[in-house]
């Protein structure tokens, strides 16, 4: 076998031991995440996450009635949810098709290069149409969604943006409408304590 070849067959299976790794670390965090989310969360926390996930602009002052507590435990709540990571923000959504963005497209990418995933990733957040991208399973190297002012618009988004990435192919798939399109809701869900007992020491100290 010739040098070239075999440093070339070497440095494709360091980078697919990299990329294992990687998959690996991303469970291990979320798993721990979801660990302390358990540990942390009682049921004041979560009511308070029902309320503001209906409403992220309802008064704090109308958080507190709800929750029977004072409008400062609220304060210092929803400060330890947002160091936590577990609210990140609020924001306003615009809607896409309001502006004249009509095409919704959810590409599947295959790189020529996977190591350079990171690389590729940087790039994309430079492409303003490209709202989201997800590391999956399965056969793609990554999972984007696009929006695109109608489907001529997103072939020029492929053929000019995305095909210079290093894509050595990519599979397309066009939403027509988003029958359900919503975050996820803590009011029906299953409590991440359901299968403990309940202590309710901390909110009640706080009224």
């Amino acid at each position: 076998m010739r040098p070239e070849r075999k440093n070339n067959i070497n440095l494709l299976f360091f980078y697919s031991e990299k990329l294992l790794l990687l998959k690996f670390c991303t469970i291990f965090a979320s798993k721990l995440i979801e660990d302390m989310a358990k540990q942390i969360l009682d049921s004041l926390d979560r009511q308070i996450l029902k309320l503001i996930s209906q409403d992220a602009r309802i008064p704090f002052l109308e958080v507190a009635r709800a929750c029977n507590v004072s409008g400062a435990a609220i304060h210092q709540r929803v400060a330890k949810l947002s160091n936590l990571g577990i609210i990140k923000g609020s924001q306003f959504i615009i809607d896409p098709e309001k502006i004249g963005y009509e095409t919704c497209a959810y590409m599947g990418l295959y790189l020529k290069e996977p190591e350079k995933f990171d690389q590729v990733v940087e790039e994309l957040k430079k492409i303003p149409e490209v709202v989201e991208c997800h590391y999956t399973t399965g056969g793609f190297d990554m999972f984007i969604k696009i929006y695109a002012l109608n489907n001529h618009h997103l072939l020029e988004i492929i053929h000019d943006k995305l095909q210079p990435l290093g894509l050595s192919r990519s599979e397309t798939i066009i939403s027509f409408n988003a029958s359900i399109n919503r975050q996820l809701s803590m009011q029906d869900l299953k409590s991440f304590n359901d299968d403990e007992e309940e202590t309710d020491e901390e909110a009640a100290a706080e009224k």
